[in-house]
């Protein structure tokens, strides 16, 4: 027996191409569909890293704002801090033991509740003048060597809350 060679016929050739049209056609078309939803998947990620950084920023400002709001309010109330200051100044001289008491719990009592808050006062007697934490005043001739660059005295108290400067303490340098 002749094997007969199987040739294909024009038809066969004409459906096989087809179909390699057909695959080219389906392979091109996956391609632009798996780079259109990577587009998609970039874009989805950039805006969801781009709203946890908004959201970030605006719990940060809210909490900045409240700070700030706090540290208005007690920069309001030192003028009242440094009229308890000079009231005990001023009794100490006097002989009202009642007066110096009242003032005292009053200044004590106001005290707490600023330094319940975050606010220190900055120590300045006897330290070394710092632009950072003291503004000089006035300087004065110092009587002892070693008491230039040091500050003599306190003018007005300064503070700070929660580690940063609210007030800077008014003080007179040795020169």
């Amino acid at each position: 027996m002749e094997e007969k060679e199987i040739k294909e016929t024009p038809v066969e050739q004409t459906e096989k191409g087809s179909k390699k049209k057909k695959d080219n056609h389906l392979q091109k078309k996956i391609e632009e569909l798996d780079d259109k939803l990577s587009k998609e998947h970039d874009s989805y990620v950039r805006l969801y890293a781009e709203f946890e950084t908004y959201r970030r920023r605006t719990a940060e400002e809210k909490l900045a704002l409240v700070s700030s709001a706090a540290a208005d309010t007690i920069k309001g109330m030192l003028p009242v801090l440094d009229d308890c200051e000079r009231a005990l100044q001023m009794l100490e001289t006097s002989s009202d033991a009642a007066a110096k008491e009242g003032t005292l719990l009053i200044y004590n009592k106001l005290m707490d509740y600023l330094k319940s808050r975050g606010l220190t006062p900055i120590e300045a007697k006897g330290q070394k003048f710092d632009t950072d934490f003291h503004e000089a005043v006035t300087q004065f001739p110092a009587p002892s060597e070693d008491l230039k660059g040091m500050v003599i005295d306190v003018v007005q108290t300064g503070y700070m809350l929660n580690g940063k400067i609210l007030r800077y303490a008014k003080v007179v340098v040795g020169a």
